[in-house]
C-alpha cells in the first residue's frame, strides 16, 4: 500500500492506495498533519512507502518524521518522470504540475491533454500524443480574484464564491460575482477553443478545488476528476519504484 502525501499553501491531502485503487482521502490542517499520518499508518500496517508533494510549508522535523516510519519519495524535477519534460526551466516547473502531467500520462497515454487545475491559481498543462510535456499557463483562481477586488480597492466587499443569477449585475455584489465567475468561465472555455484550433483531438481534464464549481458550467466537453493530483502521485511512486 501506498501512501500520499499532498502539501498544499492551507491543507495537506493524504490518500492511501493499493496499487491504482484509492482507500481512503482526507484533508487536513499542517498542525494536524502528523497525527492524521499516525492514525493513517496504524489503520493501514502494510503501507511500506509514500510520496510527498509539497507547494506550502511543511516542517522539515514533520517529513523527516514520515520519512522515519515508511520509506519515502520527495517529488521534484530531479526524480525520474513518465513523460518528456521540454519545459525551458524544469526546476522552476511545480510539483503539483508535474503530478497532474504524469496522471494524464497513465490514464490518456498517446492522446494530446489539457489539463486544468482550479484552484488557488488556474493552471493549464498540455501534453502531446508523443509523451512530450510543453508547458501551459498560470493564472489567478475563483478565490484569489474575490480577495484581489477586495484588497487592492476601497470599497469593494469580500465575498464568497456565488453563481451569477445574471450575466448583468445590478448590485455591487451581483457585478462581482458576475465578473469573476463569468470571467473564469470564459477564460477556461477561450483556452480549451485555442487549444482544439490546433489540436482536435483533445481530451481535456478538470481537477482541482473548483472542479464542482466550474464543471457543469463550461461550454467544451471536459472529464471532470478531482483526485486526478493524487492519481498522479501514486504513479510517480510506482513508476519509481518497479
Amino acid at each position: 500500500m501506498n501512501l500520499i502525501i499532498d502539501v498544499g499553501n492551507t491543507n495537506v491531502k493524504l490518500a492511501v492506495f493499493e496499487d491504482f485503487e484509492l482507500f481512503e482521502k482526507q484533508v487536513v490542517k499542517h498542525k494536524d498533519f502528523l497525527k492524521e499520518v499516525n492514525r493513517i499508518v496504524d489503520k493501514y500496517p502494510i503501507i511500506s512507502q509514500g510520496i510527498l508533494s509539497s507547494v506550502g510549508q511543511l516542517n522539515n522535523e514533520d517529513v523527516q518524521y514520515v520519512a522515519s516510519t515508511i520509506s519515502l519519495l520527495i517529488l521534484n524535477s530531479e526524480i525520474k518522470l513518465p513523460f518528456k519534460n521540454l519545459y525551458k526551466t524544469p526546476k522552476t516547473l511545480g510539483v503539483d504540475r508535474i503530478a497532474l502531467v504524469s496522471a494524464s500520462v497513465q490514464q490518456f497515454s498517446n492522446t494530446n491533454v489539457l489539463i486544468i487545475d482550479a484552484g488557488t491559481c488556474i493552471t493549464y498543462d498540455f501534453i502531446n500524443a508523443q509523451n512530450d510535456y510543453l508547458g501551459g499557463a498560470i493564472s489567478p483562481g475563483i478565490r484569489l480574484r474575490y480577495q484581489s477586488l477586495h484588497n487592492l480597492t476601497a470599497n469593494l466587499p469580500l465575498l464568497d464564491s456565488e453563481q451569477p443569477e445574471s450575466l448583468t449585475g445590478n448590485t455591487t455584489d451581483s457585478s462581482i460575482h458576475s465578473g469573476v465567475v463569468f470571467g473564469v468561465l470564459k477564460e477556461i472555455d477561450g483556452v480549451i477553443d485555442a487549444y482544439k484550433e490546433k489540436y482536435s483531438d483533445l481530451t481535456v481534464i478538470l481537477t482541482g478545488g473548483d472542479t464542482n464549481f466550474l464543471s457543469k458550467q463550461l461550454k467544451n466537453g471536459i472529464f471532470a476528476n478531482s483526485n486526478f493530483l493524487l492519481e498522479g502521485l501514486n504513479f510517480i511512486l510506482e513508476y519509481n519504484t518497479q
